[in-house]
């Protein structure tokens, strides 16, 4: 569009496009502020992150040689349980081990209350044993007349 158009003035070649030129860079010249203060702002928020950035990767370092003294630390330790492991996993790969709890079902079931049986026979008997030693012969009450040891 030629902008002397309108005015009368004889065409000139070039002349327009030279002011559409002109136009847009005055126009750019116009947005320089903003897009100035945008990559300003752009930089100070690239700034903030790489800082985050940057403490997060320390203290991703701190923690890193802190789990590494822990791994130093538990290692040996760690290291003298595996004999005693391997014997513990060779026993549990018995197949004894797998009749463990029918055994003490049995144990349980039959031996148990033969077992409590014999407790209180044994309670019994020591009732009787007792009483028999307090009827001593020789004591007052007792046949024999004497009275029972102090």
């Amino acid at each position: 569009m030629d902008p002397f158009r309108g005015l009368g003035l004889p065409r000139i070649p070039g002349l327009s496009e030279l002011v559409d030129v002109l136009q847009k860079q005055t126009e750019a010249m116009a947005q320089l502020p903003r897009t100035l203060a945008d990559l300003n702002s752009a930089v100070r928020e690239l700034i903030t992150a790489t800082r985050v950035a940057t403490e997060t990767i320390a203290s991703a370092q701190r923690t890193a040689e802190r789990l590494e003294g822990l791994v130093d630390e538990l290692e040996e330790p760690v290291r003298a349980l595996r004999p005693g492991l391997e014997r513990v996993g060779r026993v549990l790969d018995d197949p004894v081990v797998d009749t463990l709890p029918d055994t003490l079902r049995t144990v349980s079931d039959d031996l148990l209350p033969l077992v409590h049986g014999l407790r209180q026979a044994t309670d019994r008997v020591g009732t009787v044993a007792g009483f028999l030693r307090r009827r001593a012969p020789g004591t007052p009450g007792r046949p024999d007349g004497n009275a029972p040891p102090a």
